[in-house]
C-alpha cells in the first residue's frame, strides 16, 4: 500500500478507534460490561469493514480506474448487507448488549466517513496529469480550442 493510502487509512482509523473507546466507556457506565463489550465489537467491525473497503477501492482505482465508481457502490452495498446479516445473527445475543453495539456501529461508521472525507480533502492528490508547458514547437505552448 503506498504511503498516501496508509496515511488515509490511519487518518480514518484513529478517530474511529477513539470514538469506539468513548462509546465503550459510555456503554460500560450506562449498561455495564456487556455494553462495553458490544461497543468494542462494533468499533472493531467498523474499522475492519471500512478498512478493507478502503483497501479494495484504492487497488481498484490504481488497476481499473474505469470501474472505480461502480466498485465503490457495490462495495458499500455489500458492507451494508454484511452488517445487516451480522446484526440479524446477533440480534438476541447474550454475549454483548445489542443496542450498545448498534448505536456504536452507527456512530463509528459516521466518524469513519467524516474522517475519511477529511483525509481525502487534505490529501494532495493530483487528479489531472501535469503537462509540460512547452511543446515540441520550439518552446511555445500550443493553443487548443477555438480562438477568434
Amino acid at each position: 500500500m503506498p504511503s498516501n493510502d496508509v496515511r488515509t487509512l490511519l487518518q480514518a482509523a484513529v478517530p474511529t478507534a477513539a470514538a469506539g473507546a468513548i462509546a465503550a466507556v459510555i456503554s460500560g457506565v450506562v449498561v455495564g460490561g456487556k455494553g462495553a463489550l458490544g461497543a468494542v465489537v462494533a468499533a472493531v467491525i467498523t474499522i475492519l469493514f471500512m478498512g478493507i473497503g478502503l483497501y479494495v477501492l484504492q487497488r481498484t482505482a490504481k488497476s481499473l480506474p474505469h470501474l472505480f465508481q461502480m466498485m465503490g457502490l457495490m462495495l458499500y452495498a455489500a458492507q451494508i448487507l454484511l452488517l445487516f446479516i451480522f446484526l440479524s445473527a446477533f440480534k438476541n445475543t447474550t454475549l454483548f448488549h445489542p443496542k450498545a453495539f448498534a448505536f456504536t456501529l452507527v456512530a463509528t461508521t459516521l466518524v469513519w466517513i467524516a474522517a475519511q472525507t477529511r483525509a481525502h480533502m487534505k490529501a494532495k492528490i493530483l487528479y489531472v496529469e501535469p503537462d509540460s508547458s512547452t511543446s515540441s514547437t520550439g518552446g511555445k505552448p500550443e493553443k487548443s480550442g477555438h480562438s477568434s
